[in-house]
């Protein structure tokens, strides 16, 4: 009952309340994404000269960069036809971020996101409100692919939830209306994984919802302690690969098939499983996709006008997909990403920390780190790789060491080493933590 009345009372009240179309947005999606790929990849066209043009009129890099290459968006009359302009790289975004900035658009009024990214190079992206509004809605259409239903109660096993960040209001919010428990996998022990499995034994949550290592955990743990009775309608895994083998430790534990979903914070949702998990459907309606020879993806922002990402190369490596679905929808499918891998590490009291949690915790917090990559060498020792650009000095230092020791404790030291570059590995995966002694660890979580 309560699950009904969030979905239809107290989501349309609050989506008016703020001005958000994102349901109207949303029942337009769950309608197209059936259409024909020829449809939807004219949609794509269509969005995607309208992008070209405001980027041309009122976007400064692209302005200039465009026309040292020679192009312009008149020159895009198919899609194939954007492979002539320049890739925009991370370190673009970097060094000239408020010349990607639209003039037609005030920052004060955008939403502001700051990555680490998945390869631990520290981005503020500007996103309009409409913009998010429609990303929002294309994310709801994809969770819902998994068996969940907006409205029901989310289990997140997830670092730094977002609603403490707000106060009183945050935590009302979230206890009526986000209805979300989480397991904060900064701080992961047996004790507090066993009180989460109580808590979401209580609460019965629609989904459940984190990282791909730590929902492993989570599975083995509950799987040790004799088994779970927790049956969510579905289980999302993203923000790191999602392994076979851990993928079958879930859905044995759960009784529930795990939806594998990719994105980024610089575009939100990339793609994501349908139920049947055989690939991931592109975010098509939001995103326009190019996977050259090398396999490392381009990313196209069709919706935001704030901070147009075109050709932007996330940074990730994945292998793409000519077929059709068997769901039938029309939207693009790619096979797998190979890009995206994380370690935990191991503190000296016994606790995880997520990988990825940590490097959200460093990259964007120390002034001047244009790239980060954490190794643990031994449960006392870490090595921080760092590439540092011209913001880098005594006081990123003092930092690291603050964030060190407000994360492991007086007994753990550390190195910081400078580096011109931190390589990927011959993957083209790039590593942002690395610990054997946490891998260790986990590997006896899971006997």
């Amino acid at each position: 009952m309560l699950d009904t009345l969030n979905r239809h009372l107290m989501h349309p009240f609050m989506a008016w309340r703020a001005g958000s179309k994102h349901l109207k947005h949303l029942r337009t999606l769950e309608r197209t994404q059936f259409d024909p790929p020829d449809v939807i990849r004219a949609r794509q066209l269509a969005a995607l000269k309208v992008q070209l043009q405001h980027a041309w009129d009122t976007v400064p890099y692209y302005r200039a960069a465009w026309a040292r290459a020679g192009v312009h968006p008149s020159d895009v009359r198919e899609l194939a036809d954007l492979e002539a302009f320049p890739v925009l790289t991370k370190a673009d975004i970097r060094r000239h971020n408020r010349a990607l900035v639209s003039s037609a658009y005030d920052t004060a009024r955008c939403r502001v996101k700051t990555t680490s990214g998945s390869t631990g190079v520290p981005l503020t992206i500007y996103c309009d409100e409409p913009a998010m509004q429609w990303k929002t809605a294309c994310t709801v259409r994809s969770d819902q692919w998994s068996g969940y239903r907006l409205g029901q109660r989310v289990a997140k096993v997830w670092g730094n939830p977002e609603y403490r960040h707000f106060g009183l209001k945050g935590r009302l919010r979230n206890h009526f209306f986000d209805r979300a428990v989480y397991l904060d996998t900064l701080n992961l022990n047996d004790e507090r994984v066993a009180e989460f499995a109580r808590t979401i034994r209580r609460h019965r949550p629609g989904l459940i919802f984190g990282h791909a290592h730590s929902l492993y955990l989570l599975a083995c743990a509950l799987k040790k302690s004799g088994g779970s009775d927790i049956r969510p309608n579905g289980i999302i895994s993203t923000a790191m690969i999602l392994h076979d083998w851990q993928r079958a430790v879930i859905e044995d534990v759960f009784g529930c098939k795990v939806t594998n979903r990719y994105g980024c914070e610089e575009v939100s949702l990339i793609a994501s499983e349908c139920e049947e998990h055989n690939g991931l459907h592109v975010n098509a309606d939001s995103l326009y996709t190019e996977v050259p020879a090398d396999g490392k993806l381009l990313i196209t922002d069709i919706c935001n006008r704030a901070m147009p990402l075109i050709r932007y190369q996330v940074g990730d490596v994945v292998v793409p997909a000519n077929r059709v679905c068997r769901c039938g929808r029309g939207l693009p499918l790619i096979e797998r990403v190979e890009g995206r891998d994380a370690d935990y590490v191991l503190t000296p009291s016994g606790n995880l920390i997520s990988g990825i949690s940590l490097t959200e915790n460093f990259a964007v917090l120390v002034p001047g780190a244009a790239q980060v990559q954490i190794v643990q060498e031994s449960i006392t020792q870490l090595r921080i790789r760092l590439v540092a650009d011209d913001a880098f000095g005594d006081s990123s230092r003092r930092k690291i060491a603050a964030l060190v020791q407000d994360t492991f404790g007086d007994t753990v030291s550390h190195e910081v080493e400078l580096v011109d570059a931190i390589p990927q590995e011959p993957s083209g995966k790039y590593r942002f933590c690395i610990s054997n002694v946490a891998r260790e660890r986990m590997q006896e979580l899971s006997a």
